[in-house]
């Protein structure tokens, strides 16, 4: 598109919006709902924090780094177009999946917010996934309430409502208690049949509030679960002044449902369709894959969630993926400034991957866990960052960093590994985005490592944001295409760059390596977790 014909596009309103809340930045992204072509985008940075052992964001901190991302991308269009922004043509809402947020009936914040990253529902996952047949994740909003149940917290007599963060910005928005389905299916397990959630498992769990002396019925709290296609509200005009203070935004514009993070990158590396495959690599790390069917039985290692429009998918999550990498590339970044050497830290991440290009297959001996917090798929509680290595141990830079690469997909390799064995399922090939991505080469041939060909999109570094301005985008036109998948083949993807790696035979010898080394010392990291500090 021209200039003139997107200062036209922005000045008609004929531009979507989309906005996600990652676990270390809020983007939005303005897509032309013509063409797809990408206008501008905005950003805001912030972090969880963890309070009396809980990973929390305050919700003060969600309305200010909205506010602030939201006028960083009118900021942008300004100063590229001269355009001042009123209206959009649809808005979409995307988050961290999974999580806790409890309101009662005044709107009010029952509990801190606890996000996917906490691993405290042992208890109420254990008993939930052997009640209802079905792997049930710690991270999952059912385990958190069921938790809460177990420790008879106060604050359920009072409950409402319960949603994700998706689910709560889209609330504020239009006051709309609505939920996508891939995002609601991480709160409790959905029926593709239906497109809601499992009748038999939400009367199974509606016998436990009876007999803990609720009046509310899970069916009740939770969000209504919409699909891809679906209008999902308009932005009210407490809405509107929520995102823009400024009020310029006008009310009025469709939302299309809100959908977590999992979704948006399936939309965002085109894999909605049955046997397609994606990674999402970033401050966590997952892989998904589109199922034919269910599972054959539960694995504790594999959780089921739907794509946008309802079909299966097989997920394998972990935790963590770079946090561990931000710290050591951060350290690096002191250094260079007290050498004097302004270096950006974009710069400092591209060559500290690239050097694991020229690290030994199996990091000379080097061994590191990036657990900041704690890891279901290797039953730890909590996560303590480690770097071990032997005194032979050939402790150069492309080890290292080679090391730290896979770390921060190990957890993932064993997800899978029981996905391959258990299920026969085939990874003929995996799209990968997220910030792993976006220095490609070096994080597709490292992943690629575990087996099978890695390829990435030009869009890998845009991720959620841009899935979720898809799905807005969507909502508009789905009338003119049969499915989802359809519409993304045709008006996006037809045409888009992609980059493939395969599998090097030394690099998979040097990754099955390391995973035989990164398995048996589980049991030190285990014992670090115990470590509290000075």
């Amino acid at each position: 598109m021209t200039r003139e014909e997107i200062c036209a596009a922005l000045e008609a309103g004929n531009v979507v919006l989309g906005i996600e809340l990652g676990s270390t930045r809020i983007k939005a992204i303005a897509l032309a709902a013509s063409t797809g072509t990408v206008i501008a985008t905005g950003g805001f940075d912030w972090e969880n924090r963890l309070e009396n052992g809980i990973w929390t964001y305050h919700l003060e901190e969600v309305e200010q780094g909205l506010q602030a991302c939201y006028s960083s991308l009118i900021a942008n269009i300004h100063s590229q177009y001269g355009c001042r922004v009123r209206r959009f043509a649809a808005i979409g809402i995307s988050a961290m999946m999974h999580g806790y947020l409890a309101f009662n009936k005044e709107g009010q914040l029952l509990s801190p917010f606890r996000t996917w990253r906490n691993t405290c529902t042992q208890e109420a996952a254990t008993i939930l996934s052997k009640e209802f047949n079905f792997n049930v994740p710690q991270r999952w909003s059912i385990a958190h309430l069921y938790q809460l149940m177990l420790d008879k917290a106060p604050h359920l007599q009072q409950l409402d409502f319960l949603t994700t963060l998706a689910g709560y910005v889209h609330w504020k928005l239009t006051g709309k208690r609505v939920l996508g389905i891939g995002d609601a299916s991480g709160m409790f397990p959905v029926d593709g049949a239906t497109g809601t959630y499992d009748a038999s498992m939400m009367a199974t769990f509606n016998g436990f509030v009876e007999k803990s002396g609720f009046t509310w019925k899970l069916d009740t709290v939770l969000p209504h679960v919409l699909k891809a296609g679906d209008g999902a509200g308009q932005l009210t005009d407490c809405g509107a002044g929520w995102l823009d203070p400024t009020g310029m935004l006008e009310s009025g514009i469709p939302l299309c449902p809100p959908e977590g993070d999992a979704d948006t990158g399936m939309v965002a590396t085109n894999a909605v369709a049955v046997g397609k495959g994606n990674v999402s690599a970033g401050t966590s790390i997952f892989a998904m894959i589109v199922m034919q069917a269910s599972l054959k039985k539960a694995y504790p290692e594999i959780d089921v969630i739907t794509t946008p429009e309802g079909r299966p998918v097989a997920m394998v999550h972990g935790n963590n993926c770079t946090g561990d990498i931000d710290g050591w590339v951060r350290v690096f970044h002191e250094l260079s400034q007290s050498l004097g050497l302004q270096l950006p830290l974009s710069k400092l991440y591209d060559v500290f991957y690239q050097q694991a290009l020229v690290g030994e297959p199996h990091c000379g001996g080097l061994m590191s866990y990036n657990f900041l917090s704690g890891e279901h798929l290797v039953k730890l509680d909590s996560g303590r960052p480690l770097l071990m290595r032997l005194p032979d141990s050939n402790f150069t830079l492309g080890n290292l960093a080679r090391s730290l690469l896979y770390s921060s997909m190990a957890t993932l390799k064993i997800g899978l590994e029981v996905l391959v064995q258990e299920e026969g399922v085939e990874l003929q090939e995996m799209v990968g985005h997220g910030g792993l991505f976006k220095t490609p080469e070096a994080s597709q041939r490292m992943m690629a490592a575990m087996g099978f060909p890695v390829s990435v999109l030009e869009t890998a570094g845009e991720g959620g944001a841009w899935g979720i301005a898809v799905l807005a985008d969507y909502m508009l036109q789905c009338k003119t295409y049969g499915s989802l998948g359809e519409f993304l083949q045709e008006k996006y993807f037809s045409s888009m760059a992609l980059s493939t790696v395969k599998p090097n035979p030394e690099d998979v010898a040097g990754f099955a390596t390391y995973m035989e080394s990164f398995k048996s010392g589980l049991a030190v990291e285990a014992q670090a977790g115990k470590w509290q500090g000075a």
